[in-house]
């Protein structure tokens, strides 16, 4: 009969040794789910940091696109969006087609699969700065088929400052050799052109009246997706949950170890 404290001391002690490894696992998962919880709120500042940023700029009053001395230090948090103004000649002789596709959610009529029309400007007081005029619909790709929009002589172009579009996944390579753009890479698009000096950036040209309705300009896209808040309360609510289940599994091991 003496040995019977003993047994019952065993098995109290067993399930205890039992939930450690568990435990461990739980916490380890609960401190990566507040982590990344807490990761999405730091994008949320930076979010809205940026949608104030790019507000602010676009409707700025134009100023003179940066000098080429200032070129090599151009960031996307200093320069990105800015409103500036050049006056030049298009070269349509080598303009490159990008492929795009104009959303439901974009202005006007045109929309479906297309191009943006991506032209050289030659200016008389620097180097050459590529122009991107706008959309044209796949229809509309031949210069021939909207010759009135080939504006002669030298222009005034108003828009925003744009750097390289970064690589990605869901947008397929650039095939210069074949002529296929699908990335705003200016550095690339000025090569395969030949357009030797030109800016490492492009402008998006604002929407104005062009002759013909073609190219389509003023169509940058300015909506940034915002859903970092979403993102961290769904994180905080798993690891929420988390600690629901984890401590009652602890606790039905825990009872059901002690009454074995």
């Amino acid at each position: 009969m003496s040995a019977a404290p003993d047994d019952a001391a065993a098995r109290a002690r067993r399930p205890a040794g039992g939930l450690v490894l568990p435990a461990i696992v739980a916490l380890a998962a609960f401190l990566i789910l507040i982590g990344l919880g807490t990761w999405q709120l730091e994008r949320l500042a930076w979010k809205q940091e940026l949608l104030a940023r790019v507000e602010a700029r676009v409707h700025a009053p134009p100023v003179a696109v940066p000098a080429p001395a200032l070129w090599p230090n151009l960031t996307r948090e200093a320069d990105e969006y800015r409103r500036v103004r050049v006056r030049g000649t298009f070269d349509h002789g080598r303009e490159t087609l990008v492929y795009t596709v104009r959303g439901e959610d974009a202005a006007g009529p045109v929309k479906g699969q297309g191009y943006l029309v991506v032209t050289p400007l030659l200016r008389s007081d620097g180097p050459p700065i590529l122009v991107n005029r706008g959309f044209v619909p796949s229809d509309r790709r031949d210069p021939a088929t909207r010759a009135e929009g080939q504006v002669a002589g030298e222009v005034e172009v108003v828009g925003l400052l744009r750097l390289p579009e970064e690589a990605s996944w869901f947008v397929p390579a650039n095939d210069p050799a074949r002529g296929g753009f699908f990335r705003m890479d200016p550095a690339g698009i000025a090569a395969a052109r030949r357009v030797p000096g030109a800016a490492p950036f492009v402008i998006d040209e604002e929407a104005n009246a062009v002759p013909g309705g073609l190219p389509l300009s003023g169509g940058t896209r300015l909506a940034f997706p915002n859903r970092h808040l979403e993102y961290a309360l769904t994180w905080y609510g798993l690891a929420a949950a988390l600690v629901g289940v984890t401590a009652a599994f602890l606790w039905t091991r825990r009872r059901g170890g002690g009454s074995g």
